[in-house]
This record gives C-alpha cells, sequence and structure tokens, in this order.
C-alpha cells in the first residue's frame, strides 16, 4: 500500500467497532482529571465544565479501555488541560541492543512515546527557528547548496529540487515508503541501511518536476535533519532540545540517530503531556510563557496548504491539514500524524490540541485507521462551539 493511499484512510473515517484489544484504563472514579504536575501545563479543575463534556469524555476512554490499543488521550482546551488518560496495551519499545521489541505497557504521565512520523512537524519548527536566527538563509535554497560534497548527483532535473521541496513532500525523486505490505523492499530502509543516507536519496531517479505534485517521502527528513546539522553546528535533537524544548520545559525526550544523524523522519520520543505543549504552542503562534520561542510568521506559514496530499488532506511546511465535518458544522485542523495512532490536532476555532498515542504500528485496516480518528471526532463533539 502507498504511503498516500493509507494517509487517505485518516482523513474522513468514522468510528467503527473493533475486535476486543487487551488494554485496561485506570480506575474510572479518576475520569481523566489532570493532575497538576511541575511542568508548566496548567490544568483546569473537576468544576471546569464549561470547557469540555467531561462524562462524554469518559465515556470514551472507558470504551476505548476495552476495544482498542489506545495508550493516552489528552486534551487541552483553552490552554488548559482538561481531560487526560492512560491505558496499558501493547508498545513497540526500543530494545537492549538493536531496534525494538512487542512488549505490554501499563502508560502513565512519565511515559516517553515513539510518536513516528509526528516528529517531522516537529523538525519543521526547528527549521523555522534556524531560519529566524540567520543560520539558513531561505526555503528557496537549492538543496544541493548543502551537500557540495554530492555534487556528483546532480543532474538537471535534480537541480531544480529546493529545501521548500523536502518540506513540502515534493522533491520529485523514486521513494517507496516503508509500510508493514513492503516489509525490508523499501526505501526508507535502504536509506537507513546505506553508509550515507543523504547520498542514497539523492541518489534516486527523477520522477516528476520539482514542487510539482505530492509523494510522501521519509528520506526527505534525512536532508533537513542534516541541513540543520550544517547550519547550525549541531545535529537536528541538541539544536531542538535548547532551541525549542528547554524553554518549553521539556525535561525529558529521547530522539534516535541513524549513522550519527537525528532520527528526523520518525525517532522522536516524547510524552504526551509534552506532545500538547508543542501543540498549545502551534495554537499561540509560536508563544509560550509569554516568549516567543517559534517565529510567528513560521508558524503561519507552515500551516498553511501547499499541496494536496490526499481526497481529504493537504500538506504545508512538514505539517498535515485536514476538515472534520461534524453535525453540520465543518472544523478545520492542523496535524503532526504518525504512524500506528500518534497525532497532535490543533483545531483554531475551538481553541483546542488533541493528543492521542495508540500501538497500531503494523495495523493498516481501514477499521484501525477509523477507531483511531473516531477518537478525535468523540472528543470534538465533547467540546462545546465558542460563544
Amino acid at each position: 500500500m502507498e504511503r498516500r493511499e493509507f494517509m487517505s484512510l485518516l482523513g474522513g473515517a468514522a468510528l467503527a467497532p473493533l475486535a476486543p484489544l487487551p488494554a485496561y484504563a485506570e480506575p474510572s472514579d479518576a475520569c481523566g482529571v489532570p493532575v497538576a504536575r511541575n511542568d508548566g501545563r496548567s490544568v483546569a479543575s473537576i468544576n471546569e465544565d464549561k470547557l469540555a463534556d467531561r462524562a462524554a469524555l469518559c465515556r470514551m476512554a472507558d470504551r476505548l479501555a476495552t476495544g482498542a490499543n489506545v495508550h493516552a488521550v489528552l486534551v487541552v482546551r483553552s490552554g488548559k488541560l482538561v481531560f487526560e488518560r492512560y491505558f496499558s496495551g501493547s508498545d513497540e519499545v526500543p530494545s537492549r541492543l538493536y531496534g525494538s521489541r512487542v512488549e505490554d505497557v501499563a502508560f502513565n504521565a512519565d511515559t516517553l512515546h515513539n510518536i513516528k512520523s509526528a516528529s517531522k512537524s516537529v523538525a519543521s519548527l526547528a527549521v523555522g527557528i534556524a531560519i529566524d536566527r540567520g543560520l539558513i538563509r531561505s526555503i528557496n535554497e537549492p538543496i544541493f547548496s548543502f551537500f557540495p560534497e554530492l555534487s556528483d548527483l546532480r543532474s538537471p532535473e535534480k537541480d531544480g529540487i529546493q529545501l521548500v521541496h523536502a518540506l513540502t513532500m515534493s522533491m520529485g525523486l523514486a521513494w517507496v515508503e516503508a509500510t508493514p505490505a513492503t516489509g525490508d523492499d523499501n526505501d526508507e530502509v535502504r536509506m537507513h541501511r546505506a553508509a550515507d543516507p543523504c547520498r542514497y536519496v539523492l541518489g534516486l531517479s527523477a520522477t516528476a518536476p520539482p514542487g510539482q505534485a505530492f509523494f510522501y517521502n521519509t528520506g526527505a527528513l534525512a536532508l533537513v535533519s542534516a541541513i540543520v546539522r550544517k547550519a547550525t553546528g549541531h545535529p537536528l535533537d541538541e539544536f531542538a532540545r535548547t532551541a525549542l524544548f528547554e524553554p518549553l520545559g521539556i525535561t525529558s525526550f529521547e530522539w534516535s540517530r541513524v549513522k550519527g544523524g537525528s532520527d528526523a523522519g520518525g525517532g522522536l520520543r516524547l510524552r504526551p503531556r509534552d506532545m500538547a505543549k508543542i501543540g498549545q504552542l502551534v495554537l499561540a503562534g509560536g508563544r509560550w510563557d509569554g516568549r516567543q520561542i517559534v517565529p510567528k510568521a513560521w508558524i503561519e506559514t507552515s500551516t498553511e496548504s501547499k499541496l494536496k496530499a490526499t481526497e481529504h488532506q493537504s500538506y504545508g511546511y512538514l505539517w498535515w491539514l485536514g476538515q472534520t465535518r461534524l453535525t453540520g458544522r465543518m472544523f478545520n485542523w492542523v496535524g503532526a500524524l504518525g504512524r500506528g495512532g500518534q497525532s497532535i490536532r490543533i483545531v483554531p476555532e475551538l481553541d483546542l490540541v488533541v493528543v492521542v498515542t495508540a500501538g497500531y504500528y503494523q495495523d493498516y485496516s481501514p477499521q484501525a485507521f477509523q477507531l483511531q480518528y473516531g477518537v478525535f471526532r468523540d472528543i470534538l463533539q465533547a467540546i462545546s462551539p465558542p460563544a
């Protein structure tokens, strides 16, 4: 299955039943009431019922606890964490030696979770900061200007590739994305095995003029990661730590590296509360706690539609954009989406951020995508429209 096809399943699906999967919730009397922690996260009290229908959210969470492999659901409304629920279920966790293994995990607020391709959207924020600091001149810089050591790969077709085309998944290079259907026979695996991942990506054949069409390509993030490292003098994970995470009060994270470079395409592990901080930062135009961390102009342009990506979604600079129709109204959202059910969705009209983590890494069935998207729809139904 092509990445374009399986991502389109996220677009407008409704909640559908799944066969029960092993997952167990925390005691129902906790009812998703967030607990104040010393992490800079403002939480709503149980009496602030105007922000969300807590009873409806609890009913949703109770259903998930008995029939889904969802790991966490967090809802932030008007800057306050109003609902927070963790579950137990199977997850891919880092192996002690290499790769990952599947095991049952009891998730809580301190558990780091692999956000998979939602990492790409975090990388976009780092690029915006680097541009604002003058470390990267422009998104319109030719891609080979960052890689003079790869000049032997240049061709008339590839010379038109710019940084902006890596950010919009429109480089026009042949690419087979990793999915369970393709196993190890895909370019993502071959790239990671290559001695030089960037040489591998730019050595692929050109199939279309740059910027002409969207075609999902995780290899673009190997280039983005290397560009940030070359421009800032630090690997992407280190630059993000000082420029983004520390100002947000994110003190615990892991960002894996491949061949010495940060895996910007999907290697970031965050706590769900910190995922919510990323969403709130974008919702607030790049500001956090009175400080402008990411330029407002970058937030605005990176979350604007640049290309049609699927039947239901478009794409900005490493951010997805979609619409959800509910009870006759259309709600626009911006999303950082990752394989297996990882998502940060931002609904500006409702002053809303929704974070979901899950363990559907190898399940590309329509039912699995429908369940994941159904969580978001259920949350929208529990949120009162603005006055």
